[in-house]
């Protein structure tokens, strides 16, 4: 985790990781766009962000921790690829 203008963030260039995070009402702050070729979310820290990432990397298939509601994933999908290719 970063310290960005007096908030923790935190930052990651997996998009799906991104959108698993938004899923689970994590804060995108904004988008990093300092190396032209790969883009980082900077999500806001807050105290289930570590234990967010640690399940979506290494919970089991159909785990009840890695379970969001599709309709989130399909929406936080849509809202980041908005935000990627407007150059928000």
């Amino acid at each position: 985790m970063k310290n960005e203008n007096s908030f923790q963030t935190f930052r990651t260039e997996d998009f799906y990781l991104a959108t698993f995070l938004i899923s689970n009402e994590v804060q995108l702050l904004s988008l990093d766009r300092e190396n032209p070729k790969r883009c980082k979310f900077v999500f806001k820290a807050n105290p289930r962000i570590e234990n967010l990432v640690h399940s979506y990397n290494f919970s089991i298939s159909d785990s009840k921790e890695i379970l969001v509601d599709a309709r989130k994933l399909i929406n936080a999908i849509k809202d980041l690829k908005t935000k990627l290719y407007s150059g928000q």
